[in-house]
């Protein structure tokens, strides 16, 4: 088979990218260097057969998207887009591995704006946001975000700072779908209406896939939600704000489509809030400097991002980042 036959069949191959590979000759080896560093940082080494072809076109069509995102953030603390853990995965991949979560529609909120709220706040100040985590090839989003505020709250009322268990939430919780997504308010419904206590993560693993449901006794040690209020803050972030300050981290549901390729920086493009799809942790804000920004703990492992964590712009409902938002009641 001719070379732009070649090329041709694996282009079909990657047709569902948003930005499609050119086929063009490729003269200068830096790219096969630059594929191959990327191989060896993040350990993903393949034979060289077909497979690898493909991660390499899928590799090499994630450089000219960084460069169209970048080519747009050029204000001062914008994001920036480039090489990580994901850029050999098409977006087709990306999506259907990490962005799981079902979006269920929260009521508008209807309360008071909080007065005298800090210009900053931040929960890990407090000491009471535990480390990132890593969901891995799951897509459990949904009750890292859950799990995440649960434990928050718990040592804002004055115990002990304790990672919970994931894998409890992800194999108890009925009414969501384990690796294959769920819903924080659905999750969080069921831990008010079962009174289940999450357990620490000591003594339930997390596995990243989905397993069978481990009981224990109503006497067993763990943590039990008794409320919750999910809500839409879409307009009002700084009443969202306010809910930060006042009941502690926050778990929301975002559209996180362009965070394969994101690196740090405030974003405040490439963004929507049409449709929401990954569940993360908002655990403070930012409003002193040019830009205002939320900050948000992800659950890709610390390599992602600032150290694990994503910074959004306030206003506007950049990534509908306000769109669902749940705070939790101990």
């Amino acid at each position: 088979m001719r070379g732009d036959q070649l090329c041709a069949v694996f282009v079909a191959t990657v047709s569902t990218l948003v930005f499609p590979l050119r086929c063009q000759e490729r003269s200068s080896d830096d790219s096969r260097t630059d594929f191959g560093s990327f191989r060896e940082q993040i350990h993903r080494l393949h034979e060289v057969n077909s497979e690898e072809f493909i991660r390499h076109l899928y590799f090499q069509n994630s450089t000219e998207r960084h460069a169209y995102l970048n080519s747009i953030s050029t204000t001062p603390h914008s994001a920036k887009y480039g090489t990580n853990q994901f850029s050999n995965l098409s977006q087709k991949e990306f999506r259907e591995l990490y962005l799981r979560t079902i979006s269920d529609k929260a009521p508008l909120f209807s309360g008071l704006k909080t007065e005298g709220l800090p210009a900053k706040f931040d929960w890990r100040d407090k000491g009471v946001v535990a480390p990132v985590q890593n969901q891995e090839a799951c897509g459990s989003c949904w009750a890292f975000s859950v799990v995440g505020a649960v434990q928050s709250v718990h040592a804002i009322g004055g115990s002990q700072l304790e990672q919970l268990s994931v894998q409890q939430v992800l194999d108890c919780s009925f009414q969501n779908e384990g690796c294959n997504g769920g819903s924080p308010v659905r999750a969080l419904n069921w831990l008010k209406q079962t009174r289940i206590k999450v357990v620490p993560q000591s003594e339930y693993s997390y596995k990243a896939k989905t397993g069978i449901c481990h009981f224990f006794s109503q006497s067993h040690g763990g943590v039990a939600v008794k409320n919750f209020a999910a809500h839409d803050f879409s307009g009002q972030e700084e009443a969202m704000m306010g809910q930060l300050v006042e009941h502690g981290p926050l778990a929301a549901v975002v559209d996180a489509v362009s965070w394969q390729d994101y690196l740090g920086g405030i974003i405040q493009h490439h963004c929507s809030s049409h449709w929401s799809n990954h569940a993360v942790l908002v655990i403070g804000y930012d409003t002193t400097g040019d830009i205002p920004y939320w900050i948000v703990q992800n659950s890709w492992g610390t390599t992602w991002g600032n150290e694990g964590y994503v910074y959004i712009k306030i206003g506007g409902n950049v990534c509908g980042v306000a769109d669902t938002v749940a705070a939790v009641y101990l």
